[in-house]
């Protein structure tokens, strides 16, 4: 007997729907089981193959929990806001929300038609009023946070300012951009704006020059894998690396935190491995190099040091150049005027590379910046080049080279032809560079004899007690940014005065989205929400 799909299907599909098969209520007879799929952004094109690939497995093991006796909370919802429709906005002269509203609709109709088991009364919206009301509260818990070390937890920043008042910066174990120090007399003859520009330093949510991908024709900022070999992967736009003002939250705070988490919960080894390579937790120093005051730099005087951080102190003997990150702000302080116009040059080159692109390619580059740093355990001076295999956002953005036992520094020393030495007894490095992390020191004057192992703490040891530097633990993990330039997204729960941002009381929440006449930046460079004829808030005084 053939399966008459048409009339079985929508005959069980209806009374699935008049009878609220799948709604979800308050039962504490049953154990609660939550299954939660990834939202689809709704667009014009309706649901494409990877949405059901996922959805079918969720789905099912949603109705074997069902049937184990769970009380199931399954439901569905849709990353409304992006880019897309607000770019359709901008084509057709139609608002975001009318487009998202009907490509919903569609959505709607080919997730019922597969017959998910979704309760369709929890369904959310992230461009609903209703929804990102709460967004917006979290965003206000999280400016008005900081991050203490020693309770490994988010404090208020009310809690900190009574700190400050009553000892400034001392014995504070919490997180911030930039260590700085202040006593309490200091921190209470700051004016207002000082206030908030050093709390700015601590707070999780918080606006801070960050490198990003910006893409000029869409005017907006663009994450990594919305960037392709230069351009943006809608439209086909260049883009370019960019210093821009950013909100950030403080991620980096929780690496350790998120580190031992992994031991809670239930994932598979290799999943926790990918976790943990994430977070990249590396043990090291950061040390200090000097710049050799001979040749003069272009910035004389404006940079006397600069540090590096490193896993493998060890190797300080085997540094014969250093490499800044383009992006570094060392870079405009080490050129000298005669390496000035060939710098210039190759920053253009390789600012619309994403730092993904970098990574990956194994094209060498580089150019030098006709200055020298000195070796602080021999004196040495080591020639400075810039390249783009080098990041600014780990460690300092700026990397001691040592060729011998590193194989992309090896790859830059036998292209630009730099000195290699050895530092492990029997390393071949005639072909290749010797990663292993195991062997006797050699060519490394008071490391001499030592195992690798040794020679590390004896060099952390020697770090620390001639004031080279510090021992310290680093994360791979960054700090997250997102950004508003453009229209079609929940608006921060702030304003300004003073230009320092402030967030608005929560009872006036959701801050909801003013009316522009056009959905593109302003002419003068803001962004489209600069537009709004009358959007401001007003502050409420007790």
């Amino acid at each position: 007997m053939d399966y008459n799909f048409n009339e079985i299907e929508k005959k069980w599909q209806q009374y699935w729907k008049d009878n609220h098969t799948y709604r979800v209520e308050k039962d504490l007879s049953k154990p609660k089981y939550y299954v939660l799929d990834m939202f689809p952004y709704p667009s014009g094109a309706g649901l494409h193959v990877g949405h059901p690939l996922g959805y079918i497995a969720s789905d099912i093991y949603s109705r074997y929990k069902r049937l184990k006796g769970f009380n199931v909370l399954h439901p569905m919802g849709y990353d409304a806001y992006g880019l897309p429709a607000e770019q359709y906005a901008i084509q057709t002269g139609q608002h975001p929300a009318i487009t998202t509203e009907q490509n919903i609709k569609r959505y709607r109709e080919q997730l019922d038609k597969i017959g998910f088991c979704y309760d369709w009364n929890r369904e959310l919206r992230t461009c609903d009023p209703g929804y990102y009301k709460w967004t917006q509260w979290a965003f206000i818990q999280m400016f008005n946070s900081y991050y203490c070390y020693d309770a490994q937890q988010a404090r208020p920043i009310a809690e900190l300012i009574e700190v400050f008042e009553l000892q400034g910066t001392k014995d504070l174990n919490i997180a911030c951009t930039e260590v700085i120090s202040f006593s309490s007399e200091e921190w209470k003859a700051k004016s207002e704006k000082e206030k908030q520009e050093t709390l700015m330093n601590y707070r999780i949510a918080y606006l801070a020059d960050t490198m990003v991908n910006w893409c000029p024709q869409l005017g907006t900022v663009l994450a990594n894998d919305e960037v392709s070999e230069g351009v943006s992967v809608r439209g086909g736009y260049p883009v370019e690396q960019r210093k821009m003002r950013q909100w950030s939250l403080r991620v980096s705070a929780y690496a350790q935190r998120l580190l031992d988490g992994l031991d809670t919960v239930e994932w598979t080894d290799s999943l926790k491995e990918t976790q943990k390579n994430w977070i990249g937790r590396s043990e090291g120093a950061e040390m200090r190099f000097d710049l050799s005051p001979n040749p003069s730099p272009q910035g004389r005087g404006a940079c006397v040091s600069f540090v590096v951080f490193t896993t493998r102190p060890d190797t300080i003997f085997g540094v014969t150049f250093m490499v800044l990150a383009p992006e570094s702000e060392y870079v405009s302080q080490v050129v000298t005027p005669e390496q000035q116009a060939e710098v210039n040059t190759y920053l253009e080159a390789v600012k619309r590379r994403t730092e993904r692109e970098r990574i990956a390619d194994r094209k060498v580059t580089g150019v030098f910046t006709g200055s020298y740093a000195v070796n602080p355990v021999n004196g040495e001076n080591i020639p400075i080049w810039i390249s783009d295999y080098v990041l600014a956002g780990y460690g300092t953005g700026a990397i001691m080279a040592v060729p011998a036992h590193d194989s992309r520094d090896y790859a830059f020393a036998k292209h630009f032809n730099l000195p290699i030495i050895p530092l492990i007894e029997g390393a071949d490095v005639s072909e290749e560079s010797f990663d292993a992390k195991e062997g006797i020191m050699i060519n490394s004057g008071f490391l001499n004899g030592l195992t690798v192992k040794e020679a590390i703490q004896k060099a952390k040891d020697y770090i620390a007690e001639k004031d080279l530097g510090k021992v310290k633990t680093n994360y791979r993990l960054r700090d997250a940014i997102f950004s508003r330039q453009r229209y079609w997204g929940e608006p921060f729960p702030v304003y300004y005065k003073d230009g320092m941002p402030y967030t608005v009381d929560e009872k006036d929440l959701p801050i909801q989205l003013p009316e522009v006449d056009k959905f593109l930046p302003t002419e003068t460079g803001e962004p489209p929400l600069g537009r709004a004829k009358d959007w401001n808030y007003t502050e409420n005084k007790v």
